[in-house]
This record gives C-alpha cells, structure tokens and sequence, in this order.
C-alpha cells in the first residue's frame, strides 16, 4: 500500500490558521443595518432585531458565509435590507467581540446592548426550594379538599398506610477501626 503524504485531509485543505490579522471595520451603507441575533431558525435563517428601526425580521444567511462563519443567539450582524419585502433581510456581515467595542465607541451601536458570548443563559429560571412547594402545594390542596365532599376525606382516612422498613443502624466503632463492606452492607 502505498505511503500516506498527509496532503489530503480536511486540515491540510483548510490552510493554517492565518487569520489572526485585524481586519477592517465595515460600517453600514444605504441598505443596510446592524441587527443582534435572536433565534436561529436552521437551513440558514434566523430571527434577529435591526437595531435602526427596532423590527424583528426574518434573517437569511448568504452563501458565502455558510459553513465558513458561524453565527450564535446573541451576535451583532450587519444586515441587508430588501426593497421589496420589507420583513426579510440578508445577513451580510458578523462582527468580532472587539469590533462590537469600536462600533461601541463610534457610537453606531446602542452601548446598552447585550454582547455575545455573555452567560446570559437561564437569567429568567427560578428555583424553588422543595419545602416550600410542598408546602404550597398542600395549602392548596388544603384549600380544594374544603370544596369537596367530606366523603373522600374518610376514605383516605380509612385506607390502611403500609408500614415502611425501618433503616438499620450503623454499629458503633471506635475511630481507630477500620471500617468493612460488610458494615457498609448493613447500614
């Protein structure tokens, strides 16, 4: 068989990584405006928010930049804007973390806005403590069971509870003892 070159693999035709340059800022032009993702939809569209005219409008990603630039919730975009459907845009441009700055600095963008990668997940979740539920949860069953008929009372009340298994306890040992899987096993 013949000897493998290394000259054929993905990596190889993706050249070496040489695009740590600074590239130029590009600002937006008649036709166009800065929009922040909202919702990626799949097959290359998103929902995101024009920040000119505050509307939501439906996103498509141009060809060029499929599978070559990645596009997260939450990133800045400059978009295109179509004459003739006012609802839909063209996702022409993604900025850099660092380029959202100096479009921060230039002002032509909002300074109050979120930036991407930020660990804005489940800012909206709340955590309850089960005691609490539960308690809650039989003040309002407390509440339900007043409307009912005092009939289904008795004959919860009736039903024999089944006599759960007592936990053995551990035997007593000193510190200085090892302690056995066996012991383990009886606890």
């Amino acid at each position: 068989m013949p000897k493998n070159k290394g000259r054929g693999g993905k990596n190889y035709r993706r050249g070496k990584n040489e695009n740590l340059t600074k590239r130029q800022l590009e600002t937006k032009d008649d036709g166009q405006d800065y929009a922040q993702v909202i919702k990626l939809l799949g097959s290359g569209r998103l929902i995101c928010l024009c920040l000119g005219d505050s509307k939501q409008r439906l996103g498509h990603i141009r060809g060029k930049m499929r599978r070559k630039v990645w596009i997260q919730n939450g990133d800045i975009v400059l978009v295109a804007l179509r004459e003739f459907q006012d609802e839909k845009c063209d996702v022409v441009y993604k900025y850099f973390p660092e380029e959202i700055k100096q479009l921060k600095n230039l002002k032509e963008i909002p300074e109050n806005l979120e930036e991407p990668g930020g660990d804005n997940v489940g800012d909206n979740v709340i955590f309850v403590n089960k005691e609490e539920s539960s308690s809650s949860d039989s003040d309002l069953s407390d509440s339900d069971d007043d409307d009912s008929d005092p009939e289904p009372k008795q004959q919860q009340k009736q039903q024999p509870q089944k006599p759960q298994p007592q936990k053995a306890q551990a035997p007593a040992k000193d510190n200085k003892e090892k302690i056995t899987k066996k012991d383990i096993d009886d606890i």
